[in-house]
């Protein structure tokens, strides 16, 4: 499996080859299953658009591949849309010239995307910086190098400058950032901590949804019990990796899911006292070294008010 970038005047053209075990499958699934970073719609819009071929002739969203059929790839990007920033209320952590350290709230989408209204994140940082914020990701992700999920409250970092957002895009990469969350979680793992090393990839048939599958990125998280309740547990959870709901996936795959998390498994019982309404997982710290200065730098953010009712009453019951 590959999927090499060749210039071809000023259209990047990807080269992706079918990877093994793919026999006979629909091109968009496959292109879906591989190319997490780009939407659905936007696989559909290059197809429909003839952005793919093989051997030279256009492929269609209904034509079957297969392993060792090689691709190439123009994707069509979706016309961009001017962003306006918009006056909402921000919890900030630590700022300078070069970086934003933002302690997200529940219910908030980082940036846009499809679906999405003028209350992200990102629409929020552009009226509180005055569009001072890096574009080297992409118009449509100014500032942003990680993400967090909409419910998921805590710790994120934007990029003010382009040096900036090079630098802390490769310490990422490179695991030089140490992340860690807290979750909630059903059921109280036999060990007192352990490791999961499973590979995450989108789900085969859900595909708004990821899950462990073979063929998937590889994903690493460490975790420990805090504290236990009975029928439900407090993990503190170590992110090696970062893959797309990587928390939720690997804590449903051992059977954990996190409490509120419905769509990764999680079911409601009495002993859990009362029904999030929300996922209860919290990025709590980030430890990094500065991007430009190298200053050591340590973030923890405050737990938030439903996250620890919730922990009032697993303890009072």
């Amino acid at each position: 499996m590959s999927d090499n970038i060749e210039e071809d005047g000023e259209e990047a053209v990807v080269v992706f080859v079918v990877p093994e075990g793919v026999v006979r499958e629909r091109v968009d699934k496959v292109l879906a299953a591989h190319f997490m970073d780009f939407s659905r719609a936007q696989i559909q819009r290059t197809l429909e658009g003839g952005g793919v071929r093989r051997r030279g002739e256009v492929v269609g969203k209904n034509t079957n591949v297969s392993e060792g059929d090689v691709l190439e790839i123009s994707f069509i990007q979706p016309k961009p849309t001017k962003l306006v920033g918009v006056d909402i209320p921000l919890d900030i952590l630590y700022e300078d010239e070069d970086i934003l350290v933002i302690n997200k709230a529940g219910g908030m989408v980082v940036h846009p995307g499809s679906g999405t209204g003028e209350d992200t994140l990102v629409h929020a940082l552009l009226h509180y910086t005055g569009g001072n914020l890096s574009l080297a990701g992409g118009e449509g992700r100014p500032g942003v190098v990680h993400r967090l999920d909409k419910e998921t409250t805590g710790i994120i970092l934007f990029a003010k400058t382009d040096r900036a957002y090079f630098e802390l895009i490769r310490m990422f990469s490179e695991r030089e950032i140490d992340k860690q969350y807290v979750a909630l979680v059903s059921g109280v793992p036999v060990l007192r901590s352990g490791t999961i090393k499973e590979a995450i990839g989108r789900h085969p048939v859900k595909r708004t949804r990821m899950a462990v599958v073979g063929q998937g990125r590889p994903a690493h998280t460490n975790w420990v019990i805090e504290e236990g309740f009975g029928h439900c547990a407090l993990l503190r959870c170590f992110l090696l990796t970062g893959r797309t709901h990587q928390l939720r996936v690997h804590l449903s795959h051992i059977k954990h899911p996190i409490l509120g998390d419905k769509a990764y498994g999680y079911v409601f019982r009495k002993d859990h006292i009362v029904e999030p309404v929300r996922v209860m997982l919290h990025a709590e710290r980030i430890a990094f070294k500065h991007p430009i200065t190298g200053k050591s730098m340590v973030f923890k953010a405050p737990i938030p008010e439903d996250f620890k009712e919730q922990l009032r009453l697993l303890r009072g019951q």
